[in-house]
């Protein structure tokens, strides 16, 4: 089901968008060789509890999950695609770190995920997080009332493509509001002019996945929650939720 909001409600979800980008910035700005998973994953339910907002992630169980997810925020460190694990795992220096997290703050959902590089960045994650970031652009410009569903997907596959990047198969953005996942699902890769009218109202999470070694494959770890690139190269994750509104997209998870 997909519920059109109101301009209320809107004001009401950049707000929760707000504390997202609070809590990704809390997490950019701790990580560092040596810190751990954990450590970033406290950094933002610092956040969360500080602004009076809860978790759409912690306890979050879909069918396929073997267990509840135990963190506020998804931290996918070099061959991990989405749905990282914290624990007391230890960055090291060039570490290519995703951070996915989301909050609830007056019954709405803000989600959004960032890339970088732990200390020194190589040359080719450089181009890889540069080019999700292109990607994520490309999407929230074709986010427009008029367009549809397609269109978004196509602009993002197009940027993948272009720069040689696999894109995970089955994974992609959807609709966000009252919950977490709503419709329409957005894929990250498609036709233009096909799938459903974008109108205003609508709010969508969209979510560029990149494989740097160009294949579309990837595997469930042991964790029974993080999806890892099968052929071992590295992956870049960016996000924002997006108002489709009358006068253009509106990123409601920008600080």
């Amino acid at each position: 089901m997909v519920e059109i909001k109101t301009d209320a409600n809107l004001l009401l979800m950049r707000e929760a968008g707000r504390v997202v980008a609070q809590a990704l910035a809390a997490v950019k700005e701790k990580a560092a060789p040596g810190v751990t998973l954990d450590e970033l994953d406290r950094a933002a339910r610092e956040v969360l509890a500080a602004a009076g907002a809860g978790s759409p992630f912690l306890g979050y169980r879909p069918d396929w999950a073997p267990v509840p997810f135990p963190a506020v925020v998804c931290l996918s460190v070099n061959d991990a695609i989405v749905h990282g694990v914290p624990d007391g795992t230890r960055l090291a220096d060039g570490d290519l770190l995703s951070a996915d997290c989301g909050a609830v703050l007056d019954g709405w959902v803000g989600d959004a995920a960032v890339s970088f590089t732990v200390g020194r960045a190589r040359p080719e994650d450089a181009r890889l997080i540069d080019t999700a970031y292109e990607a994520l652009e490309a999407g929230i410009a074709a986010a427009r009332v008029g367009n549809r569903v397609g269109d978004i997907a196509h602009a993002i596959g197009r940027v993948c493509r272009r720069a040689g990047y696999g894109i995970p198969d089955g994974f992609g953005g959807h609709g966000v509001g009252r919950t977490m996942h709503e419709g329409p699902d957005i894929p990250n890769e498609g036709r233009p002019g096909r799938g459903m009218p974008l109108r205003h109202g609508m709010v969508i999470a969209i979510e560029p996945m990149l494989i740097a070694g160009g294949g579309d494959h990837h595997y469930t770890a042991g964790d029974g929650w993080t999806i890892r690139t099968l052929d071992g190269s590295r992956a870049a994750h960016t996000e924002h939720t997006v108002a489709i509104t009358d006068d253009g997209p509106r990123v409601l998870t920008a600080l």
